[in-house]
């Protein structure tokens, strides 16, 4: 039976991943038709929680936890039922049950959004892996059984890894707005082993900070290297995607690069044309 609530969620879940994960969504249009819904569907939840935070407006931190458990909760009584009325959950809940993918995903996430209501600054990478771990890795996991890798068990170490890499390029790129938002999500350790914690507090791309970020971008790129073992396990239009994921993020690095690592000043962006022609040249090697 056609269900015109449900094509509406997933297209507001496209419509979400277009406007806000434009980088991410380039890279699913080399996905078959058929499974591109379902990654906006993901991407949907994610961006969706953050709305619902943002909406609540100047309110006390523990209104905004709340606001996040009430939330788990009716995400979780959706889940029991297998549907959903929200005009976005309605998708994901659609998408969780199709490829069977793990509730407990998403609890991770929903913890990593709740640090961020009262966690300012990592101190070190290990803590800030702890982080990311719901932010971003748990993410690549949840893609997997879209994906469909030859062997997922294999395959997760390097989807965990992509998202680090991804998360970990975001931070380095938007490190001006998390500074205005009294974020520091580079670890501290390292901001103070180049002598770079107060010029990058400041927003003085000194010397020092230039070296303390170019050593960031060397770490995420070390993800980006450690996650191509996946591409052994992936196959056709899922190794396409996956490859112009890497290489578009990867682009914002180089951005940073020829800002002179001055990230306060401007915005590493990659243009759309660069974008299209990465996802253009994926798709006619996979022809």
């Amino acid at each position: 039976m056609y269900d015109l609530a449900l094509e509406s969620s997933y297209k507001r879940c496209k419509a979400l991943n277009k406007r806000f994960g434009k980088t991410y969504y380039y890279s699913t249009l080399l996905l078959p038709r058929g499974k591109r819904p379902h990654v906006h569907a993901l991407y949907g939840f994610c961006r969706y929680v953050d709305d619902i935070v943002d909406d609540l407006g100047q309110v006390a931190i523990e209104e905004r936890i709340r606001a996040v458990n009430s939330f788990e909760a009716r995400f979780k009584q959706d889940l029991k039922s297998g549907v959903s009325k929200d005009k976005v959950l309605a998708a994901v809940v659609d998408t969780v049950t199709k490829f069977d993918i793990d509730p407990s995903f998403f609890e991770r996430f929903l913890r990593s959004m709740r640090m961020d209501f009262t966690k300012r600054r990592y101190e070190n990478l290990e803590e800030l892996m702890k982080y990311m771990d719901g932010s971003a890795a748990v993410i690549g996991e949840m893609m997997l059984p879209i994906l469909c890798p030859k062997n997922a068990d294999v395959a997760t170490d390097s989807a965990r890894s992509l998202g680090f890499a991804f998360q970990l390029t975001n931070f380095i790129r938007d490190a001006s707005e998390d500074l205005d938002r009294n974020r520091i999500y580079l670890p501290v350790v390292d901001l103070e082993r180049f002598d770079a914690l107060e010029d990058f507090k400041n927003k003085r791309c000194t010397p020092a900070v230039k070296n303390a970020l170019r050593y960031q971008v060397s770490v995420a790129r070390s993800f980006y290297r450690r996650s191509r073992d996946g591409d052994a396990y992936l196959e056709g239009s899922a190794l396409h995607c996956i490859r112009a994921a890497r290489q578009l993020y990867g682009k914002i690095l180089d951005k940073v690069e020829l800002l002179d690592y001055d990230v306060f000043s401007s915005r590493a962006h990659v243009r759309a044309v660069e974008k299209a022609w990465v996802v253009g040249r994926s798709a006619l090697r996979g022809k």
